[in-house]
């Protein structure tokens, strides 16, 4: 079994696939055992068909197909419940996050607290386009005050955490924005570690600034209440 599972959720990103794979293996070969799952949300471009072209050269690489478009939520949970590691690194397919930084977030993780199930990426240096780092900037500090996560980036698509602990969280579309807010309501921590961020050299966002407010006062709102119900006692055997 693998020690570590890197799941890469994709909608139409055929041009990112063959240089993003390239580079999760020279980052991890030799240093890690670990998989590659890929899941494709039902691309309306030749990205199944790159994906499965790739297998012949990566061994470590599993792919997985959506039967209709769900969203990067729900292509992250099912490329969770497929893996076989123990440990989950996550990564946008759009090749914005660099691979090179996972080795950091296992580095983090091993000198860490056990307490610390989820290890976020936080893009110090955005190379997105002036709106977008605008309105991610507003977000988290929304975010931040009502959630109290203590988190500077939850968008960030680079992240580590222990896959039985995502596992116990509850699922909702959109809930990969929420997971230091989760985890901390599940009785965990989180640590946010600087990482590397590139701009897009291929294909198109998939995300529009209107689409993001819309819903994420929706899901903030969601996210409140569940952390206002949330019950964590310990427990003693007798």
């Amino acid at each position: 079994m693998p020690e570590l599972s890197v799941v890469v959720p994709v909608f139409n990103e055929r041009d990112n696939i063959p240089p993003l794979l390239a580079e999760i293996a020279t980052a991890l070969r030799g240093k890690v055992d670990f998989e590659i799952v890929y899941v494709d949300d039902d691309s309306s471009d030749d990205s199944r068909a790159v994906l499965a072209a790739q297998k012949a050269s990566y061994p470590e690489l599993r792919v997985l197909h959506h039967v209709t478009r769900s969203g990067q939520s729900t292509a992250v949970s099912n490329g969770v419940r497929a893996a076989r590691g123990a440990w989950i690194a996550t990564l946008d397919g759009d090749g914005q996050n660099d691979p090179a930084d996972i080795p950091k977030l296992l580095a983090a993780r091993a000198a860490a607290a056990p307490q610390i199930k989820l290890f976020a990426g936080w893009r110090t240096t955005r190379r997105d386009s002036f709106n977008k780092r605008i309105s991610s900037k507003i977000a988290n500090a929304v975010r931040s005050r009502m959630l109290k996560d203590a988190t500077p980036d939850t968008g960030c698509g680079l992240k580590l955490f222990e896959r039985e602990t995502f596992l116990r969280l509850p699922y909702f579309d959109h809930m990969h924005r929420y997971l230091p807010a989760l985890v901390r309501r599940a009785g965990y921590a989180s640590q946010s570690v600087p990482v590397g961020h590139r701009p897009r050299t291929a294909g198109t966002s998939k995300y529009g600034m209107l689409d993001r407010l819309w819903v994420g006062l929706a899901d903030l709102r969601g996210v409140a209440w569940l952390m206002r119900r949330a019950k964590i006692t310990g427990v003693e055997e007798d």
